[in-house]
């Protein structure tokens, strides 16, 4: 396999006109050098460098987070790919045998097809191997041209070809296995007579064959893993490919994807078989599901475990672990720490954070649920909502098993209900109910008679009460039936 990987990501991508760096933008949960760097990372390679350029602190920092392994190269005047290459070999020390080349904006590599690239320039023995593929329309990519024999002839970029090389259908992936001391050698005899000015890599296969050295092609199984990404609209197009791509393997594997063009899911979750997902749904980070789970529609799963047999529907869930037979939405928002038990409950329009609800255990409407321990088998009543914020700083509220909260309650942290207690509806708990109270927290009602008729004589409201009154009057002077 490869001692030595060399990633090009020094470029500006000026036709994606945006600040960020054409290989930081995101597809599918990683960036387009992310996912070239996921691929090459299973060929357990020496080192692996990453040419850098255009804002390279910035593409620096993000290496470091995602792949600390990977050198950081600077080249600091990007001139042309070949000038890359050679900057990233003088960089690394006692570079030998087989080096993997790999432009950064190619997200759909598979690591098998390296693998196989590999092997076919380490079996033919070749100084250097190209990876290409045939396409309907090449565009802008470098043509393959082939000799009398169907060996590689040369590689002409689109802007140096003429009419007979553009009619060209096999195209150049960007991806190369080079024999490091023959490439070392051709790097040091580049020029820039073409149309750009630049150090081409790709003439170092010329330079090669001149020198009589072997050469090897070897032809992507699939197309749609050479393609490159240089504006929106490709990023958009490599998007739906790649989702085609993971829905395709993971329905393959068992599990249910009622419709996939609308179901995103990115390459780092894990959907046990049997598993159901619905329309509309994003799985994203490290989420799992296990066997099965309903999860869907409209739901957006963020680094969240999801139990077996549970459901979720049209919800959003943040670093949350759902329990088996739990049941999630419509319209709930679970938030970082939260953790669902057995047969748990978080249903319409309720929001949980950082707290755990035990087996059970029921929040079936309109409620915050803030910094909470809840036992088994409670029952949160509708509108409820844990204070848990004073301001300054959180506490924590601890709710036993088996208590009921009455509709309208407010508890305020810190605080605690024991086992079996319960509150009154409307109630404000700022103190700790025993096992078995019942905490009755709010002021009896008192009834300010004909309060609208001093406040608002004029109102509809007034004439709707002075009507009720009237209408009630008469009916107490009714005289009784007598049938």
């Amino acid at each position: 396999m490869a001692r030595t990987v060399i990633i090009l990501a020094a470029g500006e991508g000026k036709r994606m006109k945006s600040q960020l760096p054409k290989v930081l933008h995101p597809l599918l949960g990683r960036s387009l050098v992310g996912h070239v760097l996921a691929a090459t990372e299973p060929l357990s390679a020496e080192r692996t460098a990453v040419v850098v350029g255009h804002k390279a602190e910035q593409v620096t920092e993000h290496l470091a987070a995602i792949a600390p392994q990977a050198r950081p190269v600077l080249q600091a005047d990007q001139r042309g790919t070949g000038h890359a290459v050679r900057t990233a070999l003088d960089a690394l020390e006692d570079v030998t045998g087989t080096v993997l080349v790999v432009n950064a904006d190619v997200p759909l590599l598979r690591t098998e097809t390296l693998s196989a690239l590999i092997e076919r320039h380490e079996e033919e023995a070749a100084a250097a191997t190209v990876l290409t593929a045939v396409v309907p329309e090449p565009g802008n990519l470098g043509r393959i041209v082939r000799d009398a024999q169907g060996g590689l002839a040369a590689i002409v970029e689109a802007r140096d070809a003429d009419a007979e090389q553009l009619a060209v259908r096999e195209i150049n992936a960007g991806v190369y296995a080079f024999e490091a001391d023959a490439l070392r050698d051709a790097l040091g005899k580049l020029t820039t007579h073409n149309a750009q000015g630049e150090e081409y890599l790709t003439d170092v296969f010329g330079l090669l064959l001149a020198a009589g050295r072997r050469l090897a092609v070897h032809t992507a199984p699939a197309v749609e893993e050479t393609l490159g990404c240089n504006d929106r609209a490709e990023l958009a197009r490599l998007g739906a490919l790649l989702r085609d791509r993971i829905n395709d393997a993971h329905m393959r594997a068992g599990v249910t994807i009622v419709d996939p063009a609308s179901t995103w899911i990115e390459p780092a979750v894990t959907i046990d078989p049997d598993a159901v997902i619905e329309p509309n749904t994003q799985l994203k980070g490290a989420t799992s599901v296990a066997t099965g789970a309903v999860v869907g529609p409209e739901v957006t799963l963020i680094d969240t475990v999801v139990g077996e047999r549970a459901e979720v529907v049209k919800a959003h869930a943040v670093l949350a672990e759902i329990g088996p037979q739990a049941k999630v939405g419509p319209y709930a928002y679970l938030r970082p720490g939260t953790t669902l038990g057995v047969k748990s409950k978080v249903g319409t329009f309720v929001e949980v954070k950082n707290s755990s609800l035990g087996e059970g255990t029921k929040v079936p409407h309109l409620s915050y649920v803030g910094d909470a321990t809840v036992g088994d088998f409670t029952n949160i009543g509708a509108a409820n909502v844990v204070a848990n914020y004073n301001w300054r700083s959180k506490s924590r509220t601890i709710i036993g098993s088996h208590v009921n909260t009455g509709s309208d309650s407010v508890l305020v942290a810190p605080v605690t209900l024991g086992d079996g207690a319960s509150t009154a509806a409307g109630s404000v708990v700022d103190t700790d109910v025993p096992p078995g109270a019942l905490a009755v927290a709010r002021e009896r009602q008192v009834n300010k008679e004909g309060w609208i008729f001093t406040r608002r004589p004029d109102s509809a409201a007034a004439q709707a009460a002075r009507a009720a009154l009237d209408a009630a009057g008469a009916a107490e002077e009714a005289p009784a039936d007598q049938g």
